[in-house]
């Protein structure tokens, strides 16, 4: 089944078309590749304008800034077409879905004018640097800083787990501008930094258990300097930006994550139904058939709630509780499939050339990446 067949609420006939298109191009431009990217360990820069040109990069960008103008559901039906057909475009919806809000919202118009256009055709790629590797889901604990010499900052310290990072041409670092400052949050800034900038320098690409396309790195800063105008927004409103953005970016993961698992089940019942055990397709085992159902019902009620999430996001109505509690049930749901599902295979499950083993693999990191799943518990859990 593919996700055309489901019945959907959130999506227009515009946003149908347009899945179309998506799927083609993953089907053509990545499906061949997907494998050899994986060994490799990063996607190709070139594959970033051929996405560019048929509108798969940041379609809501306003149309003064290059970009399509469209809606949210644009960008979830590429998150969900590439869920669906394989991983291999990660770093899209880090740059769609994520950077470009703050860039759109937060940015200067030199830099809007300067950025989104090159972001939308391919020509740029984009990371966000929040992570540390003493911080994890504490942002507010962060030590890179960005010091104030004349009308520079001076950029030292180091993230960590940073999704683009071997590709990116722009890093949205966020930085302490002020580290004396209580409450610790009031200290945080978000500052653009061109990778090509002395002192700037990019780590291993790191060696992870799952999503093997996707380039994730370390970063370093050494005494890098860039002009005052690079900062995004107003300094000190840093914390501020980040926790507006986050609900995009938690929904953005439960469509993925929904996506995936609803792959895991279409894939692990057409294996069932032709694989045999003791005479019979082990589809005709009740234990097969009820793990099946079981999943079935789960997928289904997850859909339903993921076009009310969607239709409350582009109305702007999403909390940042209600997109939290989207992350932390799509992504559990997501790992409980792919578990069950994995099982079903038997031994062909845990070896590495059946998708099911790499969707499994890749499905861990969802609940620790956009902050854990502990974490948006306690983020629910602060508002009853």
């Amino acid at each position: 089944m593919s996700l055309d067949k489901l019945s959907r609420t959130a999506y227009n006939e515009d946003h149908e078309a347009f899945r179309a298109t998506v799927r083609q191009f993953l089907e053509k431009e990545v499906a061949p590749n997907a494998a050899q990217w994986a060994e490799e360990g990063i996607v190709p820069k070139s594959l970033w304008p051929k996405a560019g040109e048929i509108g798969m990069l940041c379609p809501t960008v306003p149309e003064e800034y290059g970009g399509l103008g469209l809606d949210f559901g644009y960008n979830a039906i590429v998150d969900e077409e590439s869920a669906y057909y394989g991983r291999a475009t990660t770093g899209f919806s880090l740059q769609s879905d994520i950077v470009t809000s703050y860039i759109v919202k937060y940015g200067s118009e030199e830099q809007k004018k300067h950025w989104l256009p090159k972001m939308v055709s391919g020509e740029v790629i984009t990371a966000i640097a929040m992570t540390e590797p003493g911080t994890g889901s504490d942002l507010q604990g962060m030590r890179t800083t960005a010091k104030k010499d004349g009308n520079h900052y001076v950029i030292n310290g180091s993230k960590t787990f940073i999704t683009n990072g071997q590709n990116a041409d722009l890093i949205l670092v966020c930085v302490k501008t002020d580290t004396e400052i209580q409450p610790a949050w009031k200290g945080v800034s978000i500052v653009l930094v061109e990778a090509d900038r002395e002192g700037f320098e990019r780590g291993r690409n790191l060696d992870k258990i799952g999503q093997d396309e996707a380039d994730t790195s370390e970063l370093f800063f050494n005494d890098v300097r860039v002009p005052i105008t690079n900062c995004l927004g107003e300094e000190g409103q840093g914390f501020i930006y980040l926790m507006s953005e986050l609900p995009q970016e938690r929904l953005s993961i439960a469509v993925s994550a929904q996506a995936s698992a609803q792959r895991a089940f279409d894939d692990t019942v057409e294996y069932t139904r032709e694989r045999k055990a003791f005479g019979k397709p082990i589809l005709d085992f009740q234990n097969s058939r009820f793990v099946l159902a079981d999943l079935k019902a789960k997928l289904q009620v997850g859909w339903a709630h993921l076009d009310w999430a969607l239709a409350r996001h582009m109305k702007k109505e999403l909390t940042p509780e209600e997109g939290a509690a989207a992350k932390l049930w799509h992504t559990d749901l997501q790992w409980e499939v792919m578990d069950k599902c994995l099982q079903l295979f038997g031994g062909s499950g845990y070896m590495n050339e059946y998708p099911i083993a790499r969707a499994w693999r890749a499905a861990r990191v969802t609940r620790i990446f956009g902050g854990t799943n502990e974490i948006m518990k306690e983020l629910i859990g602060r508002k009853l």
